[in-house]
């Protein structure tokens, strides 16, 4: 299953003014791309040109360096232009998800907290995670493109903290993105859809 670049769910200017029109242009068209060319590359060099991004982010990692960044960012990628929307963020969870939340990680205002300070103290490029993992909610951090699923988890939300992701939009305040993206940005549909798959 060759890596296809997804198109955005949204224009250029849906995400405005928390996340410009420049930034998705470069974030999308030239970093995403990249991913997907690179990692079609040399995912056909292995061998692992017929298998899907998810397995071949899991057999990649640990073995074939390039190979796992460029299948794990498209992977990542593919679903954090769908973890955003156009006036998305905020408290008002889906049912489930709420519960969840309340439940596994101490509510909403905690959950932010948590998730803002992974986000934040994040050496360098990376992500930061909300993942399903043993049936309860956890929230992580990873470096450059690695995500839960290599260490048997399903994430439901990431968002990237690779300096492109926010660099156009907030210069180095990256604590002031990631309020951003919690308040105003995150698709909780996506993540009740991912939560309910990984719930299975």
């Amino acid at each position: 299953m060759a890596f296809e670049l997804p198109a955005l769910p949204y224009d250029y200017e849906a995400l405005q003014p928390y996340m410009s029109k420049e930034t998705l242009e470069y974030h999308h068209d030239k970093h995403h791309k990249a991913y997907v060319d690179n990692g079609n590359k040399l995912a056909a060099e292995a061998g692992m040109g017929d298998l899907s991004v998810e397995e071949v982010v899991k057999q990649s990692f640990g073995k074939n360096a390039g190979l796992f960044n460029n299948a794990a960012q498209h992977y990542n990628h593919i679903h954090f232009w769908k973890w955003m929307k156009k006036g998305g963020g905020g408290n008002k969870l889906p049912g489930a998800l709420q519960k969840a939340v309340d439940s596994d990680l101490g509510g909403y205002d905690k959950f932010k907290a948590d998730f803002i300070a992974a986000g934040t103290t994040q050496f360098g490029s990376g992500w930061a995670w909300l993942s399903v993992k043993n049936g309860k909610l956890e929230i992580s951090k990873t470096p450059n493109g690695e995500n839960p699923l290599v260490h048997g988890a399903s994430p439901i939300l990431g968002v990237d903290v690779w300096e492109h992701s926010y660099y156009i939009d907030y210069r180095n305040a990256r604590p002031k993105y990631l309020e951003a993206f919690v308040d105003s940005l995150i698709n909780w549909d996506h993540v009740l859809e991912m939560y309910e798959q990984a719930k299975g």
